[in-house]
């Protein structure tokens, strides 16, 4: 709670700003209330995060306070400013690089032991810029973070892999789940430890820029996939019979592949997120990569000389040797699907495995999630909506702007309805209806 003195029409008056839970996950709604106002004041509600890499993040909403003196960002609507309308989380997800940043930016938690610290203020007026020049009538620092209090973070590097393992608080046995992310490489583990917050074991997976791929030059095999897995299964604290595969992107290629056709990789469920299932059905990773620069010349460019990639895989084939055969699959399946996905054709994609699941007799298996109007990454709620960004793929040494497509307020719907229900889809199928429950700041 932060007080700030200021003269208001010669009476000395106190503003009062708090936001709860001060402490909280990422993908917990808090609430913003503005108090001790005069009726009828028309002020800015500013956030402000400052990101790992240096750069700075704003986003605010315009309001008037009511007969009371009072605002609630929950309930109370936005009349201007970067989100508009009644938007409890709007001070998140509409976070915009500050004015003179470079273009190009995405927000990415980088170090997941350290919370995203967001300064929330209040500010006299409805202001649009010059924040950093005007004192604040009231501030206060809020804490989100993707770890829970007693959630593990232990780095894997048997069996040649280069992996973060998350543990749940507790002595478990938990439900496992291999995580894999997309064509950019490196190890991404926001994702995976938000899941272990929500109860389940999670290992983040790097299979593109892995130390023995950097070392060797080599891109990984299937073997790389099932060594992940079964360090999961072999885990004392990992139920062994109950593991998932999440992939976003090129992270569902190899996940459906996995699911499909391993031997040894016994899934429990699979979320696909942004992903298809065209590639070549015999090919590794590698063959995988250049069966999608086979297309190259498909590449299309926008006004703004960023890169659609959409049309590689289009149209879908109808050779059964370049799509993985989810005819096969034995395990429910859950497809996110982002209708506006300017990177992979992900909507026609979804469309063709639901016909060819419904010829082969396990539709009953496939929940598909379309969403209008979102685009290619669909993060974690509240994470701000990138159109575009810089994008290094492991293939190439040059950055390019690629185009992920979506539209700000829809994609931050999509994202935040698709991590509900894929966080029920997962408990249903890996707790088989067991509900554990979240771990949460509540009682700290």
């Amino acid at each position: 709670m932060c007080k700030h003195q200021f003269r208001m029409d010669s009476k000395q008056c106190c503003v009062k700003l708090s936001v709860q839970p001060s402490r909280g996950l990422m993908d917990e709604k808090f609430v913003v209330l503005v108090q001790s106002v005069p009726p009828g004041f028309q002020l800015t509600v500013h956030a402000l995060h400052q990101c790992e890499d240096g750069h700075s993040w704003e986003a605010f909403g315009h309001y008037t306070a009511d007969a009371s003196g009072n605002v609630n960002v929950s309930e109370d609507p936005s009349l201007g400013g970067t989100y508009t309308g009644v938007e409890p989380m709007g001070l998140l997800w509409s976070l915009i690089p500050v004015p003179g940043s470079k273009s190009g930016l995405r927000m990415r938690k980088m170090n997941v032991q350290t919370p995203m610290e967001v300064t929330i203020s209040v500010y006299e007026g409805h202001q649009t810029e010059g924040f950093m020049d005007q004192v604040a009538l009231a501030g206060v620092v809020v804490e989100r973070w993707y770890m829970a209090p007693g959630v593990r973070r232990i780095p894997i590097t048997e069996d040649g892999l280069t992996a973060t393992l998350f543990l749940p608080p507790g002595p478990g046995p938990f439900p496992g789940l291999l995580d894999l992310w997309g064509g950019g490489g490196k190890l991404v583990e926001y994702r995976s430890a938000l899941l272990a917050s929500h109860g389940m074991a999670s290992l983040a997976l790097d299979y593109l820029t892995s130390k023995i791929t950097m070392e060797t030059g080599k891109m990984v095999g299937n073997e790389y996939f099932e060594a992940a897995y079964r360090v999961l299964q072999q885990h004392p604290q990992v139920l062994g019979s109950r593991i998932a595969m999440l992939g976003l992107s090129f992270g569902t290629s190899v996940t459906l592949k996995m699911a499909a056709y391993s031997q040894v990789v016994k899934l429990r469920c699979a979320v696909c997120i942004s992903g298809s299932h065209v590639q070549p059905v015999e090919g590794s990773v590698k063959q995988i990569m250049g069966f999608f620069n086979q297309n190259a010349a498909k590449t299309r460019f926008n006004e703004e000389n960023q890169v659609i990639w959409r049309d590689l895989l289009l149209p879908i084939p109808t050779d059964p040797s370049l799509k993985v055969d989810v005819g096969r699959l034995q395990c429910p399946l859950l497809l996110v699907v982002g209708e506006d996905d300017q990177n992979w054709p992900t909507y026609e994609s979804a469309m063709d495995m639901k016909e060819m699941m419904e010829r082969a007799g396990n539709s009953h298996l496939l929940t598909v999630l379309s969403y209008p109007n979102a685009g290619h990454l669909i993060e974690p709620p509240y994470t701000p909506h990138a159109r575009a960004s810089t994008f290094k793929s492991v293939q190439t040494p040059q950055k390019f702007m690629a185009l992920w497509g979506g539209e700000t307020v829809a994609h931050s719907r999509a994202q935040e309805d698709a991590w509900r229900k894929t966080l029920v889809f997962l408990r249903e199928n890996l707790y088989g209806g067991r509900n554990p429950g979240a771990t949460s700041f509540a009682n700290l």
